[in-house]
């Protein structure tokens, strides 16, 4: 199980991935493509923008804890005293160039590494995640209506951009091993014999 770096590590493997995928098959072959870790503010493409075109751009835009795996963890934490939450990443990945055929061929690059590599594990987890040896990330195609993409475009007050929506699933963060079990006080009021 990761720890709270976890998130932040996945982060870094993804975008470490595609850019060594990148420097071996290039999308455009006049420019070398990057991706790059972007916040919401780099959405807006101001001068000192993170942003070089030609590039893809990696949004961490939504944390969410796993509903299905939720209860299994929380009852494997009541066994062993820690604390373990597991969580899926959403990620934007967007295309960014000056034209639109090499928008494309960018998307469909990485639509063919990440189809590829659909597992993140091993050396391809950053180590800065405290990762166990077994421990990998699956990387899942969204399925996002285009309703609910246009509607994460509104919420970040840009204009649409070709992307693609992934996910990362289940990163579990874990508490730490050592953590002491918090005290438990019982109060009883209005107990009669």
């Amino acid at each position: 199980m990761a720890g709270f770096g976890g998130v932040s590590a996945v982060s870094r493997s993804l975008e470490r991935l595609l850019n060594l995928a990148f420097a071996n098959g290039q999308p455009i072959a006049e420019a070398s493509t990057n991706a790059v870790l972007i916040r919401t503010e780099d959405f807006h493409l101001v001068q000192h923008c993170e942003i070089n075109f030609p590039a893809l751009s990696l949004l961490l835009y939504r944390v969410d804890f796993d509903k299905s795996m939720r209860a299994s963890w929380s009852a494997r934490g009541a066994e062993d005293g820690r604390s373990y939450l597991p969580l899926d990443l959403h990620y934007l990945l967007t295309a960014w160039a000056d034209n639109a055929e090499h928008e494309h061929r960018i998307v469909g690059r990485t639509l063919q590494v990440l189809e590829n590599v659909s597992v993140l594990s091993g050396p391809l987890l950053d180590p800065s995640g405290e990762w166990e040896p077994d421990e990998g990330v699956p990387l899942v195609l969204e399925d996002l209506s285009t309703v609910d993409l246009m509607r994460t475009f509104e919420a970040l007050s840009v204009d649409f951009r070709l992307s693609i929506p992934y996910v990362a699933r289940v990163v579990v963060v874990a508490g730490p091993a050592d953590m002491p079990p918090a005290d438990v006080l019982t109060v009883v009021t209005g107990a009669r014999l």
